[in-house]
């Protein structure tokens, strides 16, 4: 499905929210490498969708949904300033570990990778910026997700490499193994806290929109830490002002990750953010607008 041509389907569905993808699709498509990113993702997602009996319509009222559950979500932040869900054993049981409602919001979101400004902004910072942290023999990645990133790292650090993927969520490691269709990946189905590797810390750590799913985003960077060796590379993103059905922790501003990751004992070596709106930094952050916030981080030198 051409890009335009699944852009126009779901404005079929939702008028408004076409047309701010139509918005972003003026944007991203000046991008030098969107289109054939989004044609060599879309013929992959093809045969995932196929293999699990699914069709694109079923793909794009998965992304509605997950459209209308951010819409209401929203609605309640702005009017209490928190996001409504605090407990993570609470969207643990509700949604992790409850299959049919974690299949529509990875799917949701794997196309949000390429019709968002500032996913796709934020996916092609990682690919771009990871070539610099190479060579990588032992790379973790912590919430796999949907495996966009994980399979853009195999791309970028080549086969001499042992890699990992670890999710709490059955029906993500699978969305991810769909992906990436590699018998090298080393797959493990638990929390992160319960993870260890006793034999070998890790070279580099991915950690996509993880911070903001725990209770205690404080605990989660010490514990990646104990896990990156000492001139290991760690990358994470996490969002601000982002009110989601599955979002515990609140970042009201860009200045309170840097606070976390310093108070962690990490040091930023590359940072950038990107606003989901067309407006600077400093309206974001004051109009509540939702940012996402990436960086590269290394254990600081004492």
């Amino acid at each position: 499905m051409e890009i335009e041509h699944l852009i126009e389907s779901i404005a079929t569905k939702n008028a408004i929210h076409g047309k701010k993808l139509q918005k972003n699709f003026s944007y991203l498509r000046e991008e030098e490498h969107y289109i054939n990113d989004y044609n060599v993702f879309i013929d992959k997602y093809k045969d995932i969708l196929e293999n699990n009996s699914l069709t694109f319509d079923d793909s794009i009222n998965y992304y509605l949904k997950m459209i209308g559950d951010f819409n209401e979500e929203m609605l309640d932040f702005i009017r209490t300033g928190k996001y409504r869900n605090t407990s993570f054993d609470a969207v643990n049981k509700a949604m992790y570990n409850n299959p049919e409602v974690m299949v529509s919001h990875m799917h949701g979101l794997l196309l949000s990778q390429f019709l968002w400004k500032h996913h796709y902004d934020v996916y092609q910072y990682f690919k771009n910026e990871i070539q610099k942290y190479l060579p990588v023999q032992s790379y973790l990645e912590i919430g796999a997700g949907h495996g966009l990133y994980f399979e853009a790292a195999m791309e970028k650090i080549g086969d001499d490499c042992t890699f990992e993927a670890l999710d709490i969520s059955e029906t993500s490691l699978e969305l991810t193994k769909s992906l990436i269709k590699s018998d090298k990946v080393i797959y493990h189905l638990k929390n992160v806290f319960d993870y260890t590797d006793e034999d070998e810390k890790k070279d580099f750590i991915t950690m996509g929109e993880v911070l903001e799913h725990v209770e205690d985003p404080l605990a989660l960077l010490t514990k990646i830490k104990s896990l990156i060796k000492p001139d290991g590379t760690i990358f994470i993103t996490t969002p601000t002002n982002a009110p989601s059905i599955d979002h515990i922790y609140l970042f009201n501003n860009v200045q309170e990750i840097r606070d976390l990751i310093n108070e962690a004992g990490l040091e930023i070596v590359d940072e950038r953010y990107f606003v989901s709106e067309d407006v600077d930094l400093e309206k974001a952050e004051k109009r509540k607008i939702a940012t996402m916030y990436a960086s590269f981080l290394k254990i600081k030198n004492n």
